[in-house]
């Protein structure tokens, strides 16, 4: 049932935001997102991301992290499919009006290539909103959505059926701010000469929605399609910015309006209930991601006496360098008669590993959606294309180091916590160590490098790539740290990495396996890269999805059962 305040009066005007609430452009929108936001880089906008210390929420300072990583949406964004292009810039840009307005244009260019897959929000629309008209309320829309993409979308949605309904239209680049300064609904307002107070209605979906309408001195109708939780809505706003009313579709708006009009019979020009459709049901919602079920209330582990770390996309994100390495070393594999040495389709892992294959033995690339996914190292992707052949890919760790010393030297913490959590170990009396099949060249300036001071005393001990004969997935670096710790490999060493070469070493040198998930990867996907089969039996002994997980993982091992 629709909750409202006591003192909401009925509308003699809704306007009504767009996508989220009367349309889904949802797939148009994503599409758009993901191929914008790699280009972060160029756009020079990663450096103007929000510190994660000023997030508003957890949520936003997990989401600016993953961008900043990953150059793209988080996961699970992806697969509730509640929030917007305004959101997503307001949560990792704040108050940066110049940076949002460069992401904008930005997003409206890709926008372009995608824009008129849209279908109404929810079942019905056109009906409910022909109803609205019918009681004599004027209708609007006040969007972020540019004038080009609005009006193509209008003449299409629901074969066209919606053009007459809607008395103004207000967009992006009719006004000179994206919401949530209120000039969308202000600039509606004046058009049809309403005045701005309680009267005048704005019913959208998202936080930046209620903020417009709060600013513009309107009520704001929170309309819930998206199925957020009651605490999770309450948790967003303050006493003074509430919205008016919180509705779950439009049916339940219908409810509202009928429960005002008993208290003002003579609000409009019919009554509600002469004029509202047959019920229609709510808006479906997405399917549930799937977490991964390898999780640390899952499972029982030996306390660690040892944890090595994984370097690269575990304790530091490098992969801009990585990538820009991996970018210009590939076209020299013809040269380096590296081409015919790659793997069989039939002996990859996965399907998706065979096309990797395919893709670079043909284009001397890797595959565009590799490179703005962000989410394999350049280990993995040398054994997805060399499998058992250790020659080939020590020939092709070399030709990368020769291009990686062109892009090498910034580096950044994955995550604000984790200098906390090396120091936390220390403090536990367990020693700490490094594998990376990074050069040592590299490896040491990256150390000394990372959040301006250096992390060298973190670590009791370290292991690079040519330090030993044969790198990860071989567990010879594994064996070499332990040895210089003067500590037996067993499981009460853990190995954290964030990827399949990470788990295979651990396993093979008889350590426990902790997987970062840094990447999100879902449950589903887990399954295909770590199957368990005869070929390819490896799998981790837990995953963890940050460092917080980690060290509730640490310290829940460090009480001991009860």
């Amino acid at each position: 049932m629709a909750r409202f305040t006591e003192s909401l009066p009925a509308p003699s005007v809704l306007i009504f935001d767009w996508h989220g609430t009367l349309v889904d452009t949802h797939d148009a929108m994503f599409s758009a997102m993901e191929e914008m936001l790699p280009q972060l880089e160029e756009l020079n906008l990663v450096e103007r991301l929000l510190p994660e210390d000023q997030c508003l929420t957890q949520d936003d300072a997990r989401l600016v992290r993953y961008i900043r990583i990953f150059r793209r949406l988080h996961p699970r964004i992806l697969a509730e499919r509640r929030v917007s292009r305004t959101d997503i810039f307001n949560a990792i840009f704040g108050e940066d009006r110049d940076a949002k307005l460069i992401a904008h244009k930005a997003y409206n260019a890709a926008y372009r290539r995608y824009f008129g897959q849209v279908k109404p929000f929810q079942p019905g629309a056109y009906e409910y909103l022909s109803a609205l008209k019918a009681l004599g309320i004027k209708l609007a829309v006040s969007t972020n959505r540019n004038r080009e993409f609005l009006d193509k979308e209008l003449r299409t949605v629901d074969e066209g059926r919606w053009q007459h309904l809607f008395d103004a239209t207000v967009c992006a680049d009719d006004v000179t701010e994206y919401k949530p300064d209120p000039q969308v609904i202000l600039k509606v307002l004046e058009q049809l000469g309403v005045p701005a107070d309680d009267r005048a209605w704005y019913v959208g979906d998202s936080f930046v929605d209620m903020l417009t309408a709060h600013r513009a001195g309107v009520a704001g109708v929170f309309y819930n399609g998206a199925g957020w939780e009651q605490a999770r809505i309450d948790s967003w706003f303050s006493s003074r910015d509430a919205p008016a009313a919180i509705v779950e579709s439009f049916e339940e708006l219908l409810d509202l309006l009928a429960l005002l009009e008993r208290r003002e019979p003579s609000a409009f020009l019919q009554a509600p209930a002469e004029v509202r459709p047959r019920p229609f049901p709510p808006p479906e919602r997405p399917e549930p991601r799937i977490e991964a079920d390898w999780h640390p209330a899952l499972v029982k582990l030996i306390r660690p006496s040892v944890v090595l770390f994984d370097w690269h996309a575990t304790l530091v994100d490098t992969l801009d360098a990585m990538y820009h390495a991996v970018d210009d070393m590939l076209p020299d594999f013809h040269k380096l008669d590296l081409m015919d040495r790659m793997v069989a389709p039939e002996d990859s892992k996965t399907p998706e590993d065979a096309r990797l294959v395919a893709y670079v033995r043909e284009y001397a690339r890797l595959h565009p959606k590799v490179k703005a996914d962000r989410k394999i190292s350049r280990t993995d992707i040398f054994e997805v294309l060399f499998g058992d052949d250790q020659e080939a890919k020590q020939i092709a760790h070399r030709a990368f180091n020769y291009h990686y010393r062109t892009h090498y030297g910034t580096v950044k913490a994955f995550e604000p916590k984790v200098r906390d959590v090396l120091e936390g170990l220390h403090r536990l009396h367990m020693q700490v160590g490094v594998i990376t099949n990074r050069d040592r060249e590299f490896f040491e300036h990256e150390l000394a490098a990372v959040e301006g001071t250096g992390w060298s005393h973190l670590f009791d001990a370290d292991v690079c790539g040519d330090d030993t004969p044969l790198r990860k997935p071989h567990p010879d670096q594994l064996l070499l740290a332990v040895q210089k710790l003067d500590y037996p490999p067993d499981p009460s060493v853990w190995y954290v990495g964030d990827s399949t070469t990470d788990v295979i070493a651990a396993k093979r040198a008889g350590m426990t396996s902790v997987f970062f998930n840094g990447a999100q990867w879902d449950q589903p996907w887990l399954n295909r890269i770590f199957p368990g089969t005869h070929k390819h039996p490896d799998k981790p002994d837990v995953v963890v999805n940050d460092f917080s997980e980690f060290w509730a993982l640490v310290l829940a091992c460090e009480i001991g059962p009860p």
